[in-house]
């Protein structure tokens, strides 16, 4: 069996005399989606901010079966990482097309800059391209001219994903995704989750339990930045410390 795409042993994130995460275990398998879920202040964000180089933290980490040292923010496209925000953290005076094309800059031989200012047509054609294929992916192609401003907020949380997958990760961080959707769009969420996940895999943070239930293969559970439950979505549910902890004391019974 294949050495697990992402392994974290021992995660431990303290801010002053708060652990925010303390001994925290998760892996993460080639083309699998993982929840990681939790009340509010369980440290869900946190962790993907310590896989994101955005914190200090102690803990071991291994990239395809290698040991890696955690990542600074600027080498996580060049390892294969990619993540979204809660907000979805756009430039709302630029195009679609502008935004996602700031996510595939790794391409680009002559830099963004550069490219923007048309002093490199042959790298501005490549980001387009890989930027109009990422679009394709989120049903988005038709409004690649608009400015971000202008598009309702489903539409740009669908636009933050395409960002981040014009970089071809090999893991995506999706913090919240369904976050503020309403029944249609959650529903085309959790299809999507489902489609992507043959191209990557998904490390995945959701208050929507129903989307969690639907799309993740496993569930690890945080509370008070310790992890209380790791399994299906059916043993996580079923869990009466999950349960107690997060879930409401109906969920075991749905």
């Amino acid at each position: 069996m294949s050495a697990p795409l992402l392994s974290i042993n021992g995660l431990g994130v303290h801010f002053g005399g708060l652990a925010a995460l303390s001994d925290v275990d998760i892996e993460l398998n080639k083309n699998e989606v993982v929840g990681l879920i939790g009340p509010n202040g369980a440290g869900k964000t946190t962790l993907f901010n310590a896989l994101s180089g955005l914190v200090s933290c102690e803990g071991n980490l291994e990239l395809e079966g290698k040991s890696h040292e955690w990542p600074q923010p600027n080498e996580l496209v060049d390892l294969g990482i990619s993540r979204t925000l809660q907000g979805v953290g756009l430039f709302p005076d630029m195009t679609v097309l502008e935004n996602v094309m700031i996510g595939a800059t790794k391409f680009a031989t002559g830099g963004l800059i550069r490219s923007a200012l048309g002093l490199d047509i042959r790298t501005e054609k490549v980001l387009r391209s890989l930027a109009m294929d990422a679009l394709a992916k989120v049903s988005c192609t038709g409004i690649a001219d608009r400015k971000v401003d202008s598009l309702p907020y489903p539409t740009t949380k669908r636009i933050a994903i395409a960002r981040a997958l014009v970089s071809d990760p090999k893991i995506l961080l999706l913090d919240e995704p369904a976050g503020g959707l309403g029944a249609e769009d959650i529903e085309w969420m959790n299809s999507f989750i489902d489609v992507i996940s043959n191209r990557c895999s998904i490390l995945l943070v959701e208050h929507h339990m129903d989307v969690v239930m639907s799309v993740c293969d496993r569930i690890y559970v945080l509370n008070f930045g310790k992890l209380i439950a790791s399994g299906t979505p059916e043993h996580v549910r079923n869990n009466p410390d999950v349960i107690e902890a997060y879930l409401g004391s109906s969920a075991g019974k749905q």
